[in-house]
């Protein structure tokens, strides 16, 4: 093997082993996006989920709170009705007492729904931070995944380069066109010789109507009588 061809054939090596290289991270990286691309769903869906369940304590506390202030107004109207003489006193403070006990309870339920919604709220901002890095990473390893698929491609012409430089013989190549210059010069001393044979096969009437048809003593008699045709007419 000539030193051309050990020397491609040591780059053909060294491509082969860089695309076994980059042969995995692809594959792995496809994966990983694949993964992140899952989870990012995952999230999406536990985000929306989450942000459901604080709507609804939001409104529950709104709910239970405006309940605690109907069953205070309403002792308030049951003890005026009492001071009025409308009802039995003991009979209002009985009812006023049930009601505000109510109003309790609904407070109570009230800082339930609240205390959830805040819990909500905190779970909402940390997945959302989530999302944010789950997209941040998918976006830089789809980045990354082009710079891979694109070096992978550089690789591979260079290894059909590689391939194509590799199986050149360079003395077969140079004997190729010493043989064309050889046969050049042939078929160029040929043709030479035809026309010598040509110029050899022509007659004595030939070589002298040659010779006077070059002449310029011919041309300028022809010229000269031309002349004086024309000053005659």
């Amino acid at each position: 093997m000539n030193l051309f061809q050990r020397i491609f054939k040591m780059g053909q090596a060294e491509a082969h082993s860089l695309a076994d290289k980059l042969e995995d991270p692809i594959k792995l990286t496809e994966q990983g996006i694949r993964d992140l691309k899952k989870d990012l769903d995952d999230s999406l869906k536990a985000f929306a989920e989450v942000k459901a369940m604080a709507i609804r304590s939001r409104n529950e506390a709104k709910e239970a709170n405006d309940r605690a202030v109907d069953y205070e107004q309403k002792a308030m109207l049951i003890l005026q009705k009492a001071q009025s003489g409308q009802i039995d006193g003991a009979e209002a403070d009985r009812l006023a007492s049930e009601a505000l006990l109510k109003k309790e309870e609904a407070e109570k339920a009230a800082a339930l729904a609240e205390t959830n919604r805040e819990k909500f709220d905190g779970n909402i901002s940390k997945l959302d931070q989530n999302i944010k890095k789950l997209r941040s990473n998918i976006s830089h390893y789809e980045n990354e995944l082009k710079t891979l698929k694109a070096r992978a491609k550089v690789n591979n012409a260079t290894q059909k380069l590689n391939k194509q430089m590799a199986n050149i013989d360079s003395g077969s190549t140079v004997s190729m066109l010493e043989k064309m210059k050889e046969k050049v010069d042939q078929e160029e001393a040929l043709a030479e010789a035809y026309g010598d044979i040509a110029d050899g096969n022509k007659s004595l009437d030939d070589e002298i109507d040659s010779v006077l048809a070059d002449s310029p003593q011919t041309k300028a008699s022809d010229a000269l009588a031309a002349l004086k045709a024309k000053m005659n007419k």
